[in-house]
């Protein structure tokens, strides 16, 4: 098992779906959490006690909306204030689909803005203090829409494809800091396939509308379209990676864009 002990951790979009698996799985490793999501006072809390509970040591919310760059500077400095991010988990995300010619610009902006330009601003902010340790984790989770297209998804395409080339050219550029023991300084990302979650409800209920099918049924036929191992992924299977990509064995993997999605993009 990968220790984390005296290591922060700062997951965006960790108080639901594939951010919360991946923070508690962090936490059962022994880091220090610094959660963040859109949430009230009662939703932060519940995340932070799920955090304890699964090992963290401490687990503190952070505020900031992600399409303001001022407010993403302020929740960088909180969190260099409380310790720092020695691993940085980029997951916030969001997805509205419809043809191009009927994408509204300000859909368009506002999907670049949470998806891509927010983690440039956090790593921007965070990545100096990790070269200076030696040790760095970046994990942005990008998606198969990174790797391949999807008619009606050209804002959610568009910027999983630039996460994606942000990530090799920070790799690039920290690939030569610290050393094997310490774990020296790297970025990937993960590409989920299906993943059950709630980003993919709206689909389901789609597909359940136009086949007049229950959901068991839909799900099957969505899987079938392009996932052909046929199964969605469990978000904590998206957390087992981003914590074995945080060991410091995993010194050599960076630039890397790791699809977990049964085959989809083996096609």
């Amino acid at each position: 098992m990968t220790d984390l002990s005296g290591k922060t951790a700062l997951v965006t979009g960790s108080v639901q779906g594939i951010g919360l698996a991946i923070a508690k799985v962090l936490a059962g490793a022994g880091a220090r959490i610094a959660v963040h999501g859109l949430a009230d006072a009662g939703e932060a809390e519940a995340a932070c006690a799920t955090m304890r509970a699964a090992g963290a040591p401490e687990a503190r919310f952070f505020a900031g909306d992600l399409r303001d760059p001022g407010q993403i500077a302020t929740l960088m400095r909180e969190v260099a204030h409380w310790g720092g991010a020695d691993i940085l988990v980029n997951n916030a995300g969001i997805q509205r689909t419809g043809p191009l010619a009927q994408m509204a610009g300000e859909t368009w902006e506002t999907i670049l803005s949470v998806n891509l330009s927010a983690a440039f601003y956090t790593m921007q902010a965070a990545m100096p203090a990790m070269a200076e340790r030696g040790y760095g984790r970046v994990i942005n989770i990008a998606s198969v829409h990174g790797l391949v297209g999807s008619v009606e998804k050209a804002p959610y395409v568009a910027a999983k494809h630039g996460l994606i080339g942000l990530s090799k050219v920070a790799a690039l550029e920290y690939a030569a800091l610290g050393d094997r023991g310490r774990g020296g300084v790297t970025v990937n990302c993960i590409c989920p396939g299906w993943t059950e979650t709630a980003i993919l409800e709206p689909q389901i209920a789609a597909r359940m509308a136009a086949l007049g099918a229950d959901r068991e049924a839909a799900m099957a036929d969505l899987m079938a379209e392009k996932q052909p191992s046929r199964r969605a992924s469990d978000p904590a299977e998206i957390g087992a990676l981003a914590l074995w990509l945080c060991a410091p064995t995993a010194h050599n993997v960076t630039g890397a864009a790791i699809p977990v999605d049964g085959g989809w993009t083996a096609q």
